[in-house]
Order: structure tokens, then sequence, then C-alpha cells
């Protein structure tokens, strides 16, 4: 790895040998527009010092565009999930690319992403009616960085232009949750429904929808009040698919009596109902425990707004994600360690958990803080009387 200084023109310039491809022809890399020869050895000195540690990455012709579209193909396409992807592809056809798409990447500065940033909020709503919020930015930040964070690591590039940049905070979504009476209250009214089992395992198992469409009779043991969650059921544009819960790991919950005793009840209906049916009842999904009345599986977001339209209709505006809320905000108000709490919602941290649900911990600390001085004042008070006796 060598290089030479030289003059051209009014600047001046130096090259890098860079060996030989495959073919054996020799390959070159040009730095121009240096003000003084000092300038030039110095930085010819600091591009042979990389290329010798190794952490030089030679520029490439490739566009943003040609690289995200490598990405989606050898990285997405093996490490998310399918409806991950096919949103990580939306969002790059229809935000990333038209703004930035035709930049070389080992030329993408964060300017041009904080100017992308900029447009998005002020004008990037595909209707043409206004800008995006901070939220959707944020994700398209968020994609972008992940992408290009990977073409460091394949030394396509020698960083990451994203961590220079502000994305815009989003704020945080208001927590919709409701407490054990409100509970009561909704699987009262729920009773007679075909909702009524669905309901009262989202509220007393915090389990995500794509998981509680996914569950099978083989993940629950009734005898020992175990629930083991090992899938999730998703609509991508091929079609439902089964794939790995969200922390990419199995977890297994405890379920209370409440819940083991409504299973069996539920237990039984099916079995009714298959002998009823006979061939047409089932799914292709396996056994499920939240089948529709034939067996078959729910579509996620038809699930989602059959519950929500029912529980309109009994007046109680919850969506189906508010129940997960729910059992979290209850089981904290309840005193719950926060890593039960993580490990029962399959949080990959507990620093997740504490993000979403800190208020209810927040509340709790008043309660804590009474309850220690109550205690202390109590414990002064019997020493002050042990002292006049």
């Amino acid at each position: 790895m060598t290089g030479h200084v030289r003059k051209r023109g009014n600047k001046w310039a130096f090259v890098v040998e860079l060996g030989r491809d495959e073919k054996g022809k020799r390959q070159q890399k040009w730095y121009s527009g240096f003000r003084t020869r000092k300038e030039a050895e110095t930085e010819r000195t600091a591009v042979l010092a990389s290329m010798q540690a190794g952490g030089y990455v030679a520029p490439q012709k490739l566009t943003v565009a040609e690289y995200l579209e490598r990405w989606l193909k050898d990285y997405a396409e093996t490490n998310v999930a399918a409806k991950t992807r096919e949103r990580y592809q939306e969002i790059i056809a229809k935000q990333i690319t038209p703004r930035i798409g035709n930049v070389p990447l080992a030329k993408l500065q964060p300017l041009a992403i904080q100017g992308m940033y900029t447009a998005l909020l002020q004008d990037g709503r595909a209707d043409g009616k206004g800008g995006l919020s901070a939220r959707s930015v944020h994700h398209v930040h968020r994609i972008l960085s992940n992408a290009l964070s990977q073409a460091v690591r394949w030394r396509l590039i020698p960083s990451n232009p994203c961590t220079a940049v502000e994305a815009p905070k989003p704020r945080r979504a208001e927590i919709q949750a409701i407490d054990e009476a409100e509970s009561a209250a909704l699987l009262e009214v729920a009773a007679g429904s075909r909702f009524r089992v669905h309901l009262l395992a989202a509220v007393l198992t915090g389990m995500r929808r794509g998981e509680l469409l996914a569950l099978r009779w083989e993940d629950v043991d009734l005898e020992g009040g175990k629930i083991t969650v090992q899938r999730s059921l998703e609509q991508t544009r091929a079609g439902l698919a089964v794939k790995e819960p969200k922390s990419g790991r199995a977890r297994k919950l405890s379920i209370p009596a409440l819940l083991v005793d409504a299973l069996r009840v539920h237990r039984q209906e099916q079995m009714r109902a298959r002998a009823l049916l006979k061939g047409d009842y089932g799914s292709a999904f396996g056994d499920l425990v939240f089948g529709q009345e034939n067996g078959r599986e729910w579509k996620p977001d038809v699930f989602s707004k059959a519950v929500g339209n029912f529980c309109r209709r009994v007046g109680l505006p919850l969506r189906l994600h508010s129940l997960r809320h729910s059992h979290a905000s209850q089981l904290l108000a309840m005193g719950t360690p926060v890593k039960i709490v993580q490990e029962r919602l399959g949080h990959s941290s507990s620093v997740i958990t504490l993000d979403l649900y800190g208020h209810v911990l927040g509340d709790m600390g008043e309660q804590a803080a009474e309850k220690a001085g109550a205690a202390l004042g109590a414990a002064m008070e019997r020493r002050a009387g042990k002292k006049t006796s």
C-alpha cells in the first residue's frame, strides 16, 4: 500500500495503490483538491494508516437506492419478519429513495439526511396533504440508520452519517389502560359473546395480538396452569404467516385458575363444534385456541376490528392492544417486580417496560414514600415512648 503526492494544476493531490483486482488489473485511487503539499501529505498518511489498520473503505459507485435494494435483499430478507420487511420496502420506496436515492453511498452526508427529514416533516405525505408526523420521520431515521450501520459492517463506508443527524423526537402516544374494576365490567358484558375467553386471556396474560391468534392447544398446560408463547401470526402481502415472537424467543406464562377454568369450558365448546362441522372445522396453522367458531384462523386486522367494534357496542371504546397495557399497568400497581412484568410481556429488556409504564411506578413512588415516612415515624415514636417509661 503505497502512494505519492503530486501537483495537479494549482492544487495538490495524491494517489493510493490498492493492489490488483481479480483480473490482475492495477487499482488506484486519487485524492485531489488540497491547497498545499503538506495538506495532501497529511491526508495521504492518514489514509495509508487506515489501510494498514484495516479500517479503510474504498469509495464505491453504488448509489443509496442501489445499496438499500441490496440491504433489503441480503440483510432484511433473512433477519426481519416478512411484515416488517414489507414495511421497510414501502418506506424506502416512498420516502427515502425519491429524495436521496441518487446520491452515491460513499458521498452521503449528514446534511443531506437532515434536509430529507425536514422535507418529510413539511410535505412528506403521499397524498400531498402536508408533512409526516415526527413519529413517522423517526421511523424513517431508524430504518436508514440500521441500513447504513450494516454498510459500515460490510465495509462499504467508513462511518454511519446518521449518527451526526438529529432525528425528530416523536411525542409518546398516551397509553390506554383500564383498571381491575373496568376489566371486570368489560368481562361481565362479554360473558355471552364469542370474545369472552379471548378478552379474559388478553387481560390476564398481556399477550400480543399475533401471539393470541397463533396459540395452539399444545402450548397450553391446563393442569400446570402454564401457557408457552412461541409463535405469532402476521398478515403479509403473500398471506398469513407464522413467525417467532417479537423478542425472538419463547416464554412461559403462569395463568390463574380463573383463566384455566374458562379455557377448559372453551375447549369443550370447540370439541362440540369440531364434531358438528367435521371436515369443515380447523386451521392450516394447527389446533388454535383462539380461532374462529369454525376453528379457522383470524386475520389479525379483522380480529382487532371485531374486538374493537364489540367494545364500542358495550360502551367501552377500547383497542385490543389496550388490554395488554392494562395487564402490565395492573401488575405494576400491585407491586409486581418490573422484571416479572417484562418477562410476561416479552420485552427484550426491563428498560422498555420502564419506559412504557414508568408513570405507574411514579404513582407508586409517592405511596412508597408515604409508607416509608409513616413506618419511620412509628419507630421513632416507639423509641421515644421507651425513653420516657
